[in-house]
């Protein structure tokens, strides 16, 4: 059997599978005014028990899909995966959007998609059989303890301490915007072991359990209504040496090979949730803008984002080895969500005009206003728009350094 028609028949057999667990997700020529819920939120604004309860519904569909088959597609066999060709997942994941799966949360990617992947890359082989496992089926849940206070794309300033004790360390400092803390069994943080060394070599990751003495988890409320981000307070949290990923002193390249991934994930919004082009659409349409010049214009541009970034994505995945590290590819399509998002509120905003500002209670238009409020933290999470800028200078076109 060809490749080709071996893949046509995997996807056939996914496709039915999802089709005994879940509902159609309707084509966007039976959206109707009015109907379901007009949330466009980038970040959701819930109260503590429906972001649990939101989490909670993500992971379980994810241990439907592991104990299918399905939900480690290109992962190494005895990790758990299925040991398939990265060519499966894109198929997977593009029949998956056919269906009404639970929206994703941030939260849940961070495990799945960076975390896992580090650990995969950098860990030791007992950390990857004690951690993998139970991490891609959603049984234990991860957060990443990097940006400060003072350190946020500048990572390599971090201050948070680790401190020989023995056989392990101490670690004293405080994090900030740490997505799923409270909800996290591990947390993997870069610490600084060696105040006096440049600052590139002086940094050290490690695994540490949330529940151990010490660490403190408080949520943030962002302009959105939401608090899914956190600040974490360490006060002297013990962990053992056979918990630090990567040698001492060798925090930067475990932390660069996160980086990676997270931008790569970075560049597609999150999964499950609403087609935004189908929705500012339905807004034109219903609101009788569809025929203004500049609206119609601003819609083409939308779609044509979501179009190009969708190939850049490809891309990127088709040039990746199964399980690499990604390159300064993930920047480009970073920087390519961020604008593409930018653009979508610069085109709610002219459909809607005051209706964006003033709660009338109308639906599906001051809904927006959460996309809108949550442009900037999207802007911000994974890197900032001129920190991908300056990588995709300096790796890609090969400019010369920025001075420092």
């Amino acid at each position: 059997m060809s490749a080709t028609v071996e893949l046509f028949e995997w996807t056939r057999r996914a496709r039915a599978w999802l089709g005994d667990q879940l509902g159609e997700r309707p084509p966007p020529s039976l959206l109707r005014w009015g109907e379901g819920s007009d949330s466009v939120a980038l970040f959701k604004n819930l109260s503590a028990e429906e972001e649990r309860a939101h989490v909670d519904a993500v992971r379980a569909w994810q241990r439907t899909k592991q104990d299918a088959g399905y939900g480690s597609i290109s992962w190494p066999q005895p990790y758990g995966g299925a040991g398939l060709g990265s060519e499966y997942d894109h198929g997977f994941l593009e029949i998956e959007k056919e269906f009404l799966t639970p929206e994703g949360h941030e939260a849940v990617t961070i495990s799945l998609d960076l975390v896992g992947p580090t650990i995969l890359t950098c860990g030791t082989d007992e950390q990857k059989d004690r951690y993998l496992r139970p991490l891609r089926r959603a049984d234990e849940h991860w957060c990443q303890l990097f940006s400060e206070p003072g350190a946020g794309s500048d990572l390599a300033s971090v201050v948070t301490k680790a401190e020989r004790d023995g056989d392990g360390w101490r670690i004293t400092g405080q994090k900030v915007w740490t997505s799923g803390a409270q909800f996290a069994d591990y947390g993997y943080i870069l610490t600084r072991n060696d105040s006096g060394a440049p600052r590139h070599h002086g940094l050290t990751a490690f695994v540490i359990d949330m529940d151990a003495p010490g660490v403190e988890v408080r949520p943030l409320r962002q302009m959105s209504g939401g608090s899914s981000f956190n600040e974490v307070f360490l006060d002297g949290v013990w962990v053992a040496d056979t918990d630090r990923i990567g040698a001492v002193g060798g925090g930067w390249q475990v932390a660069i090979t996160t980086l990676g991934f997270e931008r790569v994930v970075g560049s597609r919004l999150t999964g499950g949730g609403p087609n935004f082009y189908d929705l500012l659409v339905l807004t034109a349409r219903h609101l009788g803008r569809d025929g203004d010049p500049l609206v119609r214009q601003g819609l083409a541009t939308v779609w044509a984002d979501e179009q190009v970034r969708w190939l850049t994505r490809r891309r990127a995945e088709t040039a990746r080895p199964t399980r690499g590290v990604p390159g300064a590819e993930g920047s480009i399509g970073k920087l390519a969500m961020t604008e593409g998002i930018r653009r979508i509120a610069s085109v709610a905003s002219l459909i809607l005009g005051p209706r964006l500002v003033a709660d009338t209670g109308e639906w599906g238009t001051f809904a927006w206003s959460e996309f809108v409020c949550g442009v900037p933290g999207s802007r911000v999470a994974g890197g900032t728009d001129e920190v991908q800028r300056n990588i995709i200078a300096e790796r890609v076109l090969g400019l010369p350094r920025e001075p420092r």
